[in-house]
């Protein structure tokens, strides 16, 4: 079993949307995926309620705040999709379960204000593996000046962007009907596909 810890401090920074189509993804390439929902809104398990029998599975549960007694063993994958304002013990316990942390970030000063503190927290504690932790540039075209502004930023904390991922409403669109990009049919979303495709490998490694 191999876990993916998706997390930001700040809500609306796209931790579900990420984490659904991480599982979709997986569960499209056959692999046993589980989705751990440890936000009391409970937004991927609501997703997941509007899943389709006839796709690949993806099973989820609540996982409360007890998430190293709760993952389970049996699959391939656990995609972990965290509450906002993680922060303190429960951040570093944690960062100590899963192998991969997704920090999904929207490029405006705003959300890198709110979420100055949450990397500097994790470099502190991932001191030394630099592989573990991987930022998700949300809603943004690496060629445009807000995508140099958080390149900027990032400079900081020696923490990699190993996707970008555009604006489109291909996410809302899946979302709406428990789906991801990776379902069938998938030519329909190509292009938004490709751009996964950084992120996936940097999760193999």
């Amino acid at each position: 079993m191999r876990a993916v810890l998706v997390a930001n401090p700040k809500g609306g920074a796209g931790k579900t949307t990420l984490a659904t189509n991480l599982a979709g993804y997986f569960a499209n390439n056959g692999m046993t995926t589980s989705l751990c929902d440890l936000d009391r809104q409970q937004s991927a398990l609501r997703w997941m309620a509007f899943r389709d029998p006839a796709l690949p599975p993806v099973t989820g549960y609540y996982g409360g705040n007890q998430i190293s007694l709760s993952l389970p063993r049996e699959a391939n994958w656990v995609v972990v999709d965290a509450p906002a304002g993680l922060q303190g013990y429960k951040l570093s316990d944690y960062l100590r379960t899963v192998d991969k942390v997704l920090v999904p970030l929207v490029p405006s000063i705003f959300d890198m204000a709110a979420t100055e503190d949450f990397l500097n927290a994790i470099r502190n504690e991932i001191r030394g593996r630099r592989g573990k932790v991987g930022i998700v540039a949300m809603r943004v075209d690496p060629r445009t000046r807000a995508a140099g502004m958080l390149e900027e930023f990032l400079k900081h904390f020696d923490i990699p962007i190993v996707a970008y991922l555009r604006n489109t409403q291909n996410y809302v669109n899946v979302a709406a009907a428990g789906a991801t990009l990776f379902d069938p049919p998938r030519a329909r979303h190509k292009r938004d596909i490709e751009q996964w495709s950084p992120l996936i490998e940097w999760l193999k490694k």
